[in-house]
């Protein structure tokens, strides 16, 4: 048997944060690949771990190579790749939230924060950057890097 990444602790404690924070479902997507991909295998393992946690969230496990349409549709490039999507009924409802590789380190609180956040289908925006988000007339790309240390 594989050795679980979450220990007792943590698992404890996101339990905790997603009984009380979870509001509606969410769906996650996981794009891997067989071949040539490091952390492939334990981000799946990391995500299946997380996914335990809540009834409130299901996965969904794609082979980026042989999956190709699926993660064209979500843009997804790289393995290992995360998508945080909204699941009303049998309807996915992307935000735009993806993960690049492993969500460990300081990542693993964003990717818990991300779940909680489309769970409850509402980014925290005040209504003035709502606006201006409106009124924007091109696509904008937003990326935010991190690296572990």
């Amino acid at each position: 048997m594989t050795e679980r990444l979450l220990n007792d602790s943590v698992t404890k404690q996101v339990r905790d944060a997603f009984d009380k924070q979870m509001r509606q479902p969410v769906q996650v997507l996981y794009f891997g690949q067989e071949s040539d991909c490091t952390y492939c295998a334990d981000t799946r393992q990391l995500v299946e771990e997380v996914v335990e946690l809540s009834e409130k969230i299901a996965l969904q496990i794609y082979d980026i190579e042989k999956d190709v349409e699926i993660a064209r549709r979500y843009h997804m490039e790289r393995a290992p790749g995360l998508v945080i999507a909204a699941k009303d009924g049998e309807e996915i409802r992307d935000y735009g939230v993806r993960f690049a590789g492993i969500p460990s380190g300081y990542e693993f609180s964003s990717l818990i924060q991300s779940l909680v956040l489309v769970s409850g289908r509402d980014s925290g925006l005040k209504e003035k950057t709502r606006k201006a988000l409106k009124e924007l007339t091109e696509p904008v790309n937003l990326l935010v890097f991190t690296t572990p240390t």
